[in-house]
């Protein structure tokens, strides 16, 4: 069984060229993960969107370039299939590029660093007050992860 990866735009968004290939890219990541009858759903979202979660869930007043909310129920669909509901990864399209200038990289690499990071989250891992920094090798678990993962799908391209 595949996983379900459910990708919305938030409202202000429209036209993003690459939306449709974020769920596969998830995909990837999951089954190269054996990460297998999941669900996860994506929101491609604008600043004020993830400023007023970040202000609601971390009392932090500003945007943010991404936001994951654990869920981790059950469920059976009507096909008698059996899915975890991962939660909720939301993503800022705004910031993506600014993210993207201040680590001097192309807009696709931080996408991806954002998709995976978001995912990393939702499946319980955490980098405490470590965050990814250019030219310093992550330490905490989780950044190694991800800088792994990166690596492993660094030929593909999303925008």
């Amino acid at each position: 069984m595949a996983n379900r990866i459910l990708v919305s735009l938030g409202d202000g968004v429209e036209n993003l060229s690459w939306a449709d290939k974020v769920e596969p890219f998830m995909q990837k990541v999951m089954s190269s993960m054996a990460w297998d009858g999941e669900e996860i759903s994506v929101l491609l979202c604008a600043d004020a969107f993830i400023r007023e979660l970040n202000r609601n869930y971390r009392n932090i007043d500003a945007p943010t370039d991404v936001l994951s909310f654990e869920n981790g129920e059950s469920y059976e669909d009507d096909g008698g299939n059996s899915w975890k509901s991962m939660g909720d990864i939301v993503l800022s399209v705004e910031t993506l590029p600014k993210n993207a200038e201040y680590f001097n990289v192309p807009e696709n690499e931080e996408l991806k660093r954002l998709l995976i990071h978001g995912l990393l989250h939702l499946h319980g891992m955490d980098h405490g007050d470590e965050h990814v920094e250019a030219g310093i090798e992550p330490t905490c678990e989780m950044l190694k992860i991800q800088a792994d993962l990166m690596k492993r799908f660094s030929d593909d391209n999303l925008i």
